[in-house]
């Protein structure tokens, strides 16, 4: 199965919301709203990007953008079908590349303790899990 990978547009929101819905250890917020996304995805061109397989289907996504400083990953998911054929490592390193690109020298991402199958990923992908940070968070 020949597979694609390709920058994230806005009209692949739909598509890949489903996926993020059925992939185990996400969490989706009012952040993940159609218009949040497609700000995101203006804010940060180039940066995020989708997979799709040969019946253009999304079968992976990545958001990936950065602050002028420190770059930042979100929502890497494969279908669970597609798992196991590089899509994530391909998505993670296509979104790493323009980070680079962009100057910014280090990025960040946020996995939840109790995701297994995203902690297995990150450290199996040579990420180094930090520890002594505490996130604080607040509505604005």
């Amino acid at each position: 199965m020949e597979l694609t990978y390709r920058e994230m547009l806005a009209a692949d929101y739909d598509e890949s919301y489903a996926l993020w819905l059925k992939t185990e250890g996400m969490v989706l917020s009012e952040a993940d709203s159609r218009e949040e996304i497609e700000g995101y995805l203006a804010r940060n061109p180039g940066c995020s990007f989708v997979c799709e397989d040969s019946a253009r289907q999304v079968a992976g996504t990545i958001l990936g953008g950065h602050d002028g400083r420190r770059g930042f990953i979100y929502h890497v998911a494969v279908s669970p079908d597609q798992r196991g054929k590089g899509i994530g490592g391909q998505l993670v390193k296509l979104s790493l590349d323009k980070l680079r690109e962009a100057g910014i020298q280090k990025c960040h991402l946020f996995v939840l303790e109790n995701n297994e199958i995203g902690n297995r990923f990150w450290s199996r992908s040579g990420w180094i899990k930090r520890s002594g940070i505490a996130i604080f968070s607040t509505d604005t």
